[in-house]
């Protein structure tokens, strides 16, 4: 492009983004729908501000989230002739400041920024004496990212996990007591964590006048992206940097939110006019990157969100031709459904549709497994995006080692394969009855689990088989999958797809308790899984479908449900030959409604015993019981997540609500 004349710069842009490119002093808040073209309607805005001369290069900062994103936006402006204007992510800016200021804020050089805070966090939970595994870690780790990002100190910390409903392995003033741990062991050791740059430099500009002055005047005008994403504590550091001026410009899509987990909040999006009234608001709608079909149903699961008691976000009108409609699968059980996506996306390939542009895109790590080993089997390159591959993950690891010893041992003679497993594994802390709430301790539990599964599903084809067979089909398994996968199709976690696009998305494993993942229970935690589903649905160019599997194993009861986000979405009966029918509304409802009254006794007994509902039982362990109706004990006992203690504590209770009592009218257990 010739961008001698600035006006040159907005040639091939559409009237919206023409209008956000043209508005080249704040404030400015552009609503930009996923495939809308915003990347490039803030370079091409940021480069029309350079070259009209409105704006001086050197004096502008644009703000995003991730470093490949800043290295696109440099990119981009180097090639508008915009040289000068820096792009960074928030931590990065901070540090580049932190680094020139330390001597002045701190009394000498800056302290060294710890790459990951997860030995820091072990130390200080040793200090505690608290038991916890390398996952645990990560989660404890995850939880004081989150505290520092929403701006709570160790003092405050439990007061806001409690009411931001936060579910923990351990309890709020636990983790507020390991926070302070950490605090004093990085102030011991000398060291700063990535949260501190900001925290920091905002003091600093707080207590540091001069400090304040010297930022302003360099940097005068900003651009921040993915602005749905700002946590508090970003948003204190560019309320900082702004100070009483309002020359800023966002750029977000609330229906894009799906970080809160980690601080991330769209107020400051959504409440940005309120803050500035004369704020010129430009919606970014046209979506250049879906077919009209993607685009319609990404626009009714979003509507269905503000039905709900959502907010309004932008409706986004497709502008490319006509594609294929969307398909929905129904299957008997997991392996059914990843072989029928393994053999869609062979026919893909052979169609002309390259395997690095096919997705499949599923809600938890775990969940990668069987996808991984049906595309093996169908001959299939894959990829696997943000997580390691299955078999290399440390406790998957760890579990093999320990099953090949126990199998030279001999160990499992008089055992059942699936029993033999189980035992092996709770070696490292697993049991089927005590799944950890979310985070990085779920998917391990969830990968372990897998391999209870796999147990299972080897036993059902050689009830002879122990664990020596069992040790040498993980072992196939495991050299199959190393084959080189550059080129292949894309497996990932929903959240790791945000920010691409495929010509062909399969989004997997839609069933309650999976998306909306069985954690989240308040409309807010709701809200943000319904907002996931739209991000995968978005990442979609041309062919998208939809799947779930009635039942983890073949041969298992159908007991699951296809996810309450497809209820106005999907057809009544899937399309797919191997497509079974759901069940009854009328038994539906009656499924609900015995679920609704387990969990009131559930709460009750919880109460009772001070713990999260649960470590009582987890929410799929009590959807499994009211789909199964177990009639006594026995069959009780097959269920999963009833272990011999939980049976042996709850069974009557548990039996008395199937049998049609009151919840209320039950009294808790006591459980020594």
């Amino acid at each position: 492009m010739d961008v001698s004349d600035s006006a040159d710069v907005l040639t091939g842009l559409d009237p919206e983004q023409r209008e956000a490119a043209a508005a080249v002093r704040g404030p400015v808040c552009i609503l930009a729908g996923a495939g809308t073209g915003k990347t490039r309607a803030i370079t091409h805005r940021i480069a029309y501000a350079v070259r009209s001369g409105a704006v001086p290069p050197t004096q502008l900062l644009a703000v995003t989230f991730t470093a490949r994103a800043a290295g696109e936006l440099r990119t981009r402006l180097r090639a508008l002739g915009a040289h000068g204007v820096q792009a960074r992510t928030f931590h990065a800016a901070a540090m580049r400041q932190l680094q020139y200021f330390a001597p002045q804020v701190l009394g000498g050089p800056m302290p060294e920024v710890v790459p990951s805070t997860l030995r820091l966090v072990g130390n200080a939970a040793a200090r505690l004496r608290l038991r916890a595994d390398r996952a645990e870690i990560r989660d404890l780790a995850a939880e004081i990212d989150w505290a520092k990002a929403v701006l709570a100190t160790p003092a405050t910390y439990a007061d806001k996990a409690k009411a931001a409903g936060r579910e923990t392995t351990s309890t709020p003033e636990t983790i507020a007591r390991l926070y302070g741990e950490y605090e004093q062991a990085k102030r011991r050791a000398g060291q700063i964590d990535f949260a501190d740059l900001l925290l920091i430099m905002t003091g600093a500009m707080d207590e540091f006048p001069e400090v304040a002055e010297q930022i302003r005047s360099q940097y005068r005008h900003f651009v921040v992206d993915e602005y749905q994403d700002v946590s508090p504590l970003q948003q204190r550091l560019l309320d900082c940097w702004l100070g009483d001026r309002d020359d800023l410009c966002v750029v977000g899509d609330a229906n894009q939110t799906i970080y809160s987990f980690a601080g991330a909040t769209p107020e400051h999006l959504l409440g940005f006019r309120r803050r500035f009234p004369e704020a010129v608001v430009v919606r970014l709608h046209r979506d250049y990157r879906s077919t009209p079909q993607v685009v319609e149903l990404a626009n009714t699961v979003a509507n269905q969100g503000v039905a709900r008691g959502g907010e309004a976000g932008l409706v986004l009108t497709g502008q490319r031709p006509d594609g294929p409609a969307p398909t929905f699968g129904e299957f008997d059980d997991e392996p059914a459904e990843a072989a029928d996506v393994a053999a869609r996306c062979t026919r893909l390939i052979e169609s002309g549709v390259p395997a690095a542009e096919i997705a499949i895109l599923f809600r938890i790590n775990a969940q990668s497994e069987v996808y991984e080993s049906a595309l093996t089997s169908a001959g299939v390159p894959y990829v696997l995006r943000g997580g390691e591959r299955f078999f290399d993950r440390a406790e998957i690891r760890e579990a093999r080692l320990l099953l090949r010893g126990a199998a030279r041992s001999g160990e499992d003679a008089q055992e059942s394969l699936p029993d033999a497993v189980r035992g092996v594994l709770g070696s490292l802390g697993w049991f089927p009855d005590n799944a950890p709430p979310g985070g990085a301790a779920r998917e391990r539990w969830e990968s372990l689990a897998a391999l209870v599964t796999l147990a299972d599903d080897v036993r059902a084809a050689d009830a002879g088989a122990h664990l020596a067979a069992f040790v040498a089909e993980l072992d196939q398994r495991a050299d199959a999958q190393h084959a080189p996968t550059v080129q292949g199709v894309t497996l990932a976690s929903l959240h790791s797809a945000k920010g691409l696009e495929w010509d062909a998305v399969f989004l997997v494993g839609l069933t309650d308790t999976t998306l909306p993942y069985q954690h989240a229970t308040t409309p807010e935690q709701l809200a943000e899984e319904r907002r996931l589903l739209y991000v995968g649905i978005t990442r979609a160019r041309e062919h998208l479908a939809f799947s779930w599997a009635l039942a983890r194993s073949p041969g298992q009861r159908r007991g699951r449900k296809p996810s309450r986000f497809l209820d106005g979405v999907r057809p009544q009966v899937a399309p797919t030959p191997l497509a079974r029918r759901s069940r009854p509304k009328r038994a539906e409802a009656e499924d609900a409604e015995l679920f609704g009254r387990l969990r009131e006794w559930r709460r009750a007994q919880a109460s009772a015993q001070s713990v999260p509902p649960y470590v009582v039982f987890s929410d799929a362990t009590l959807v499994a019981i009211a789909d199964a109706r177990p009639s006594g004990r026995a069959a009780l006992a097959q269920i999963n997540g009833v272990g011999p203690t939980k049976l042996a504590r709850y069974a009557d209770p548990v039996l008395a609500v199937l049998g049609g009592a009151d919840p209320a009218g039950i009294d808790p257990v006591t459980v020594d």
